[in-house]
């Protein structure tokens, strides 16, 4: 119950302050601010599984193929290219980025649209925090990502329009729950986790979380996304966690809950915005969410 059947239909900071720029995977990040974010009824993923246990279509297709093969990713030195509406625009060095706010440990709840999940603290900061030093300009609507894209270190399976692209409403990138992502459990990201930094949009589906990311553009109109243009009957530009909207080919309204060792998951109810509807929902009032899937 995963994506492979839509690829093969369609073709296919523990950063020492020395080296502010390097971008070192699973280095232990110091200084990390406790939250109050938490995932109280659920238990943590064990760390080995998250990062073992992946979906990073740059580096493969199968699940444990991201970290068999995301070693060849070069992660430094990294830069990031803020373009578009914006008043600033600026392309930050990753050290830049890095120490650009405090860093909060957050633990979310993670959804992937193939129905499975798991409970990872995060590392970072608002994606806010980021967007208000960038002063966006009032045509600015929408916020693009882009990830990397390198075929001499990555796989880049065929029937993908490369690089990896999504995108957030602004009021969606602007809520505090958004986190420019650089690390998990306290260490820097692995490579297979989108190294060295991701966004992680807690109430949407796994995919619309971007990695790796080379490139943030501010624009007027809803960008084009990857899933949305292989397949939009499957993979909405929303893709909020709607337990009363299916796949088409799978019910969302149960998930299986991989936050322990065991070969057999449990099977939970998914809660709507996958339980962050007091601090979402009002973004979607009077919204189809059907029709907006």
């Amino acid at each position: 119950m995963n994506r492979r059947t839509l690829m093969a239909g369609l073709g296919a900071v523990g950063l020492a302050a020395a080296l502010p720029g390097a971008a070192r995977a699973e280095t232990k990040i110091d200084g990390l601010v406790t939250t109050t974010y938490a995932v109280p009824d659920r238990e943590t993923t064990p760390e080995a599984k998250a990062k073992n246990y992946n979906n990073f279509y740059e580096f493969g297709e199968d699940k444990d193929d991201p970290a068999k093969n995301a070693y060849k990713l070069k992660t430094y030195p990294w830069d990031v290219k803020v373009e578009g509406l914006v008043a600033k625009p600026r392309t930050f060095q990753f050290g830049e980025l890095f120490h650009l706010r405090p860093m909060e440990q957050r633990v979310y709840r993670f959804r992937c649209v193939e129905a499975w999940s798991m409970v990872i603290p995060w590392d970072g900061y608002s994606l806010s925090e980021l967007i208000k030093v960038v002063e966006p300009l009032p045509k600015a609507k929408f916020v693009q990502f882009i990830s990397v894209e390198n075929s001499s270190q990555e796989i880049l399976p065929s029937g993908i329009n490369w690089p990896y692209s999504e995108g957030l409403r602004m009021d969606e990138a602007m809520n505090p729950l958004t986190l420019l992502t650089f690390g998990s459990y306290g260490q820097t990201l692995a490579n297979q986790q989108g190294a060295p930094v991701r966004v992680i949009v807690p109430w949407k589906y796994g995919f619309k979380s971007a990695k790796s990311i080379v490139k943030i553009k501010f624009v007027e109109k809803m960008p084009p996304t990857t899933w949305n243009e292989l397949a939009s009957n499957e993979y909405g530009f929303y893709s909020n966690v709607n337990p009363t909207v299916d796949h088409p080919r799978w019910t969302q309204a149960h998930e299986r809950l991989l936050n322990t060792n065991s070969i057999f998951p449990k099977v939970v109810p998914t809660l709507m915005f996958n339980g962050y509807g007091d601090q979402v929902a009002s973004m979607y009032a009077g919204m189809d969410l059907k029709k907006n899937y």
